[in-house]
């Protein structure tokens, strides 16, 4: 038996099963994070990179009106409380608004409305943390094989370290996803892995 570890993206993992139209919440996670592995791999732990939805009080784009987002991040207390699990917490940013569609406004002439903009967000932390637990792993030997569901080519530096300390490093390819070449050319192999 293999000693294992799975890192898993969770922004990169929510978009794909949304596409494909899944209820994305912590019972589905812990399905999938299972799949990840093969007969012959002893999991040591499942390590879930994401953000909680954004909270706080921000003006819309055209009226200036405050609108606050809820805090809504119980979703990942409970799957930090499942068997195996650890959650670590990235940052999503409010970086202000986008326009919905190009031009702008729905008619030409039309006044713009806050309904033609879309609040625009940035994760922060999350490849930088996916990197120095992998790291650690590698450099410490506490696993043979490292499963990585991402496609952020920001692992490749992560997985090269992985690979020169004697771990094996797989890549799970995601119904309907293409993987990143950089990404392939630094795994050891790709594992495609069936929704839950």
């Amino acid at each position: 038996m293999k000693s294992t570890i799975v890192l898993i993206d969770g922004g990169y993992l929510r978009v794909n099963a949304k596409k494909a139209q899944k209820h994305y919440n912590p019972d589905f996670i812990e399905k999938f994070a299972l799949g990840c592995r093969a007969a012959d791999e002893d999991l040591l732990r499942i390590l879930y990179y994401d953000c909680a939805p954004f909270a706080g009080t921000v003006k819309l784009p055209v009226s200036g009106t405050p609108y606050t987002f809820p805090p809504n991040d119980g979703w990942l207390h409970e799957l930090a409380r499942k068997d195996l699990f650890a959650v670590r917490r990235g940052v999503l940013k409010f970086r202000g608004y986008k326009p919905k569609r190009t031009p702008a406004a729905s008619a030409p002439g039309a006044p713009l409305t806050d309904a033609d903009f879309t609040p625009d967000f940035e994760q922060k932390g999350v490849d930088m943390r996916i990197g120095l637990d992998t790291a650690a792993y590698a450099a410490n030997r506490l696993v043979e094989r490292v499963i990585l569901v991402s496609n952020d080519t920001d692992c490749v530096p992560a997985m090269k370290f992985a690979r020169k300390s004697g771990l094996q490093t797989i890549l799970i390819k995601l119904p309907n996803a293409t993987c990143s070449v950089e990404l392939l050319a630094h795994s050891d192999f790709n594992r495609s892995v069936r929704w839950p």
